[in-house]
């Protein structure tokens, strides 16, 4: 199953469609996370509130390798947390904003690794959802794990090897891509589904030409249907199997009086 995994990184896709068409594709929880007490010293967050009910976050580190940042809050400093993004490297600032008033917000990084397929290019057909598109059923779109697409696995922390292979997507209609590959890991977290969308101004910067994570699935995943923009016809994908670091160290902020007091 998969869950939204980013609001602030550029070129979002749009999952609402996906979510509607039934319970097999609702938002579930964060893959399994290894427990871990001690903070990882690697990752340092810091928050600051720039409204009563707007909170920013900021962080540096992750370490040589690090491949992105799992940011989580609670409103509870037992938990549970709740995923706010999955962010690409690049990323060190996220806003969390319209908070509940006079609330403590607890606040938690994690660095994720682990390796990428190779790349697909995707090109989607002009236009949107014909008739004979909606009427044609979406049963490609939940996340599912098929057993022939599983091998025997290598473990990713102590090998660093085990990243998926024969990536392919298959364009299903305008805005509809199905995505297939081989696990080939046996200690992943999770799989990551990662685009680079062109963007509209042609742009060549780090920021237009990276990979942002667009979904999350559940461990052992190998097939998974993906509902794009209209305006995103043509993009690159991959698809990374990842484990989690420790967690970094806690902040906590409460929010003030709602802004419409």
């Amino acid at each position: 199953m998969r869950v939204p995994v980013r609001g602030a990184a550029p070129a979002a896709l749009v999952l609402g469609l996906a979510l509607a068409l039934g319970p097999a594709l609702s938002a579930c929880d964060t893959p399994r996370t290894p427990r871990t007490a001690a903070a990882s010293p690697d990752v340092v967050l810091r928050a600051e509130r720039t409204s009563p009910t707007d909170i920013d976050l900021h962080w540096r580190g992750g370490g040589p390798g690090t491949s992105g940042h799992l940011l989580e809050f609670a409103t509870d400093a037992a938990g549970p947390y709740t995923v706010l993004q999955y962010l690409p490297p690049r990323v060190t600032s996220y806003r969390h904003p319209d908070l509940m008033p006079r609330t403590t917000f607890h606040y938690r990084l994690r660095a994720f690794t682990g390796p990428a397929s190779k790349p697909v290019d995707v090109t989607l057909p002009p236009g949107g959802l014909t008739a004979a598109d909606e009427d044609s059923g979406h049963d490609w779109l939940p996340a599912r794990k098929d057993p022939e697409r599983t091998a025997p696995g290598r473990p990713l922390r102590s090998t660093g090897a085990g990243a998926p292979t024969g990536f392919k997507a298959v364009v299903k209609h305008a805005n509809g891509i199905l995505f297939t590959w081989m696990d080939n890991a046996s200690d992943e977290e999770g799989f990551l589904l990662e685009s680079r969308i062109p963007r509209s101004s042609g742009g060549d910067s780090d920021e237009d030409s990276g990979f942002a994570p667009v979904a999350v699935f559940e461990p052992d995943v190998n097939s998974a249907g993906l509902i794009t923009l209209p305006s995103e016809k043509q993009g690159s994908y991959r698809v990374r199997a990842f484990t989690l670091g420790a967690p970094s160290n806690v902040v906590r902020l409460t929010t003030g009086a709602s802004a419409d007091h």
